[in-house]
């Protein structure tokens, strides 16, 4: 896969989200594809869902210069008591889930080979086998996805995850995919600013070194911009950091040619908890508002 810039994108504004089943409109997504067209030529979409279908109907309808990196939302298939944040469920939800997954796998399929010229890369899930997830899937599972996802389309196909299980617990899987997708985040991990890149670089090749044969891709990384405290300390997040973070992180991704998806595009009120500082609300290059933090003013002195 050519590098290139890459950013996570999900449309979720004000009063709308996946729980709630009220999403953007064709208008929104446009607007939001709009501003992203001719900076970034990688999107990576999480779920096969109602938002998805909007995205590449805009994305043909308006002839917008994107390839798109696909991915199934895998739910709980098994409950994982050591989740914070609950990843316990009944037989009932457990079996309902697995209906849903299979559904999403196969909805994946579809749209791979319906909009072949559009999406040129297919993950199998995301981060269901990090021992933190509230959607924990068993490994052996996931590598069934993997397979019917290759015997049913033709493009690359991967499984989007937290660096740390790669080192270990996932050497099956690796074998079964195309490429390995990472996710690093030096700040949910308390490092600063000042050792972020450093760390960034560590995850990276901690995995591309364990694994020469297979390509190594980052599908998120990125700078929260506020923080309530939980998880991330609130002086170590600012626009300021977002900045110098992000133009590190471009900095090495272009020198090394590895293909990094920033996360993310906008920031999503409706993530993590209610309370406004909640640091999973506030990734976002640009605010739910669409106007650029600082890191994309120069780009964007327009908005």
């Amino acid at each position: 896969m050519e590098p290139g810039k890459a950013i996570c994108y999900s449309g979720f504004r004000e009063g709308q989200s996946p729980e709630s089943g009220v999403y953007p409109t064709y208008e929104q997504v446009k607007e939001d594809l709009l501003i992203l067209h001719n900076h970034w030529k990688y999107l990576r979409l999480y779920d096969c869902d109602e938002q998805t279908d909007l995205v590449l109907e805009v994305i043909k309808k308006e002839n917008l210069d994107f390839k798109v990196m696909l991915g199934a939302y895998i739910g709980a298939e098994m409950n994982n008591f050591g989740c914070p944040w609950g990843g316990s469920y009944s037989e009932e939800e457990l079996t309902k889930n697995k209906d849903r997954n299979l559904n999403q796998i196969q909805k994946l399929i579809r749209l791979a080979n319906e909009y072949p010229e559009i999406i040129f890369s297919l993950s199998a899930g995301n981060e269901a086998l990090v021992h933190w997830t509230d959607h924990y899937v068993p490994v052996d599972n996931v590598i069934k996805y993997v397979r019917m996802i290759k015997a049913g389309a033709k493009q690359p196909v991967t499984f989007c995850e937290n660096y740390v299980p790669w080192l270990d617990q996932l050497k099956g899987l690796v074998e079964e995919i195309d490429f390995i997708s990472i996710h690093t985040y030096p700040v949910w991990e308390y490092k600063n600013i000042h050792e972020a890149m450093e760390y960034t670089k560590q995850n990276y090749y901690s995995v591309a070194d364990k694994y020469p044969h297979k390509p190594v891709v980052i599908t998120e990384a990125g700078w929260a911009t506020n923080s309530n405290g939980r998880g991330i300390d609130p002086n170590n997040v600012s626009q300021d950091l977002q900045e110098i973070y992000y133009n590190d992180l471009i900095e090495w991704s272009e020198k090394e040619e590895v293909l990094t998806f920033v996360f993310e595009a906008f920031d999503e009120p409706w993530k993590g908890s209610q309370e406004p500082m909640e640091p999973e609300k506030h990734w976002g290059l640009f605010t739910v508002e669409r106007k650029p933090k600082k890191v994309m003013e120069k780009l964007f002195s327009n908005i």
